[in-house]
């Protein structure tokens, strides 16, 4: 089982729901749950925000466990990888959590031809600079490239996505506003 996976499992234990009472606040079957429960099948974006909004958690909540206190400053080595597998992106947050904070911020590296593959919305609001490479985003059905060393600024609810079109990987800082990834 996969960190989503056990994640899921025990918090939908946790509020006593079963895969398919689940599955029908989601809009997917009980047994397309269980595959992911089991590590067996990797969510789309979409449906891990379905997911976590029927949980009432943010998405980050499946890759992280709460901490104790946080460190003013976050060491390369203690950054936790918030990544979804068919995303071909290493993903990782630059927080240990977010409870009380305005702000998610992540480091993004995404590899050719990764990306979130796909629309979605959320709450709020997301900030960006690319560091290396070229990111393609579409918002609202308009593509742009994102250069090194320019920035990209949205509503998240406005539909929404990511991917890298080129040959190298493409480094960003994210910032999403209010944490809700």
């Amino acid at each position: 089982m996969d960190l989503i996976g056990e994640k899921l499992k025990l918090m939908r234990e946790a509020r006593r729901l079963t895969l398919k009472q689940l599955g029908e606040k989601v809009g997917c079957t009980g047994a397309h749950l269980s595959l992911i429960e089991k590590g067996n099948s990797s969510p789309s974006i979409a449906t891990l925000k379905k997911i976590a909004e029927a949980l009432g958690v943010n998405i980050v909540d499946f890759f992280t466990a709460k901490e104790e206190a946080e460190p003013v400053v976050m060491k390369v080595s203690d950054r936790r990888d918030v990544s979804l597998r068919n995303w071909n992106a290493k993903i990782q947050q630059l927080v240990q959590h977010n409870e009380g904070k305005m702000i998610q911020p992540f480091y993004t590296i995404v590899s050719p031809g990764g990306g979130s593959m796909e629309t979605y919305t959320h709450v709020g609001e997301e900030f960006g600079i690319v560091i290396k490479g070229v990111l393609s985003i579409e918002v609202d059905g308009r593509r742009y490239q994102v250069n090194p060393g320019e920035s990209f600024y949205y509503s998240s609810r406005s539909p929404h996505m990511w991917v890298n079109e080129g040959e190298v990987d493409v480094e960003v800082v994210w910032v999403v506003s209010p944490p809700s990834w």
